[in-house]
């Protein structure tokens, strides 16, 4: 368990990032290196991965600039996510 301040506090949760040679993480960046926004749903399909989150957070301690916005399209919520820099190499 952790002790010590809560998120509101400043804490953060730290986790262990793959290395940009996992599949996983380059399937992902071959998706969005054209720096075009995709939908959470495009990211799974394409790059075949279920946990879309983590791997955009994997690669944002990478180096990665990516951001996330929620948009409407047809009456759903939908995310997506546009690189606008690369993982450090």
């Amino acid at each position: 368990m952790f002790r010590g301040a809560g998120l509101a506090e400043g804490f953060a949760f730290l986790m262990h990032a793959a290395a940009l040679t996992s599949d996983r993480l380059r399937r992902v960046l071959a998706l969005l290196r054209d720096g075009q926004p995709r939908s959470t749903r495009q990211i799974v399909r394409g790059a075949r991965i279920m946990a879309v989150s983590a791997c955009i957070a994997e690669l944002r301690q990478h180096g990665a600039e990516i951001s996330c916005r929620r948009r409407r399209k047809n009456g759903r919520w939908i995310y997506e996510y546009t690189m606008t820099k690369e993982p450090n190499a």
